[in-house]
């Protein structure tokens, strides 16, 4: 069984752990290191895994995935390097996954033993629920093979794309941010409902669940086999949304005023800034 290190243990390194023993992966195969005690504790506690430091952790570790916070990725990763050095030949094997936005694979390939190779992966906040949406992007020295291996372990946690790495800034501003995209909205239409004389428990519980099941119709008509008689992927939310919309009804007139107000442009400004930002934040390797 490949030997898995995870080097953090905030949100995304647990929603990780948990999915990889859920998809059938044994406790013994798993190797946390995480450094606020309390918190290495529940994990050990809830998880029943072996907690280490980073040297030894990452010792025999075919896949080390670095989940610790932007500010501790340099001091991580020189640890990382360090083990990687006295593992005599071990470290061609080794593939780091960094789940750290905005920090490019160069900057870890220029920190590690030559030729070491790194796959970065921006998941997305469902995957706590075992409902995210990953991108992979390979680095210089990273193989197919590889690549396809960190992808099978992000589909623990929901599915798994691969990208090249020049467009996860383009990922970060729209599966990344996506999520508070969506609960936004979702606290607007709470507050419209209230504003329309539903109680706020009420309204709350109306507009999650139409949320809920209109992703789990837009899901369904995705994942439809070919022949189904339905349109292709790329028009599923359009046809969907056709299908709810009577000529002259109430939701003509609500989509009217969206429209009227900006929503598509706003959209695209978001994501648009969103993805500036990430690349604002990309460190470098220089």
């Amino acid at each position: 069984m490949v030997r898995i290190a995870i080097i953090g243990g905030g949100n995304m390194g647990e929603a990780i752990l948990a999915g990889l023993l859920r998809s059938g992966r044994q406790a013994k195969d798993l190797v946390v290191s995480e450094h606020v005690g309390q918190r290495a504790e529940y994990l050990s506690e809830t998880y029943k895994v072996r907690l280490a430091s980073v040297a030894d952790a990452v010792e025999n570790a075919s896949f080390v995935i670095l989940a610790v916070k932007p500010g501790d990725t340099e001091t991580v990763v020189n640890e990382i390097a360090e083990a990687a050095a006295r593992a005599e030949g071990h470290a061609a094997e080794q593939v780091l996954i960094s789940v750290i936005a905005g920090i490019p694979t160069a900057f870890f390939e220029s920190r590690l033993p030559a030729g070491s190779p790194v796959i970065r992966v921006m998941p997305n906040t469902p995957a706590l629920v075992g409902a995210g949406v990953s991108a992979l992007a390979a680095g210089r020295f990273a193989t197919p093979d590889q690549l396809a291996e960190a992808a099978e372990l992000f589909q623990s946690v929901g599915r798994a794309v691969c990208v090249p790495e020049s467009q996860l800034d383009a990922v970060t501003a729209v599966s990344g941010s996506g999520p508070a995209y969506f609960f936004l909205f979702v606290e607007a239409l709470v507050d419209a409902a209230v504003a329309a004389g539903l109680s706020r428990p009420v309204a709350t519980d109306l507009v999650v669940r139409t949320m809920a099941g209109s992703g789990q119709m837009l899901l369904e008509r995705l994942e439809a086999p070919a022949g189904s008689g339905h349109g292709g992927p790329t028009t599923a939310a359009a046809e969907l949304r056709a299908m709810v919309t009577s000529p002259g009804g109430t939701t003509a007139a609500g989509l009217r005023e969206l429209e009227r107000a900006g929503l598509r442009a706003a959209v695209a400004s978001a994501v648009e800034a969103a993805k500036t930002r990430s690349e604002q934040l990309g460190i470098t390797s220089e």
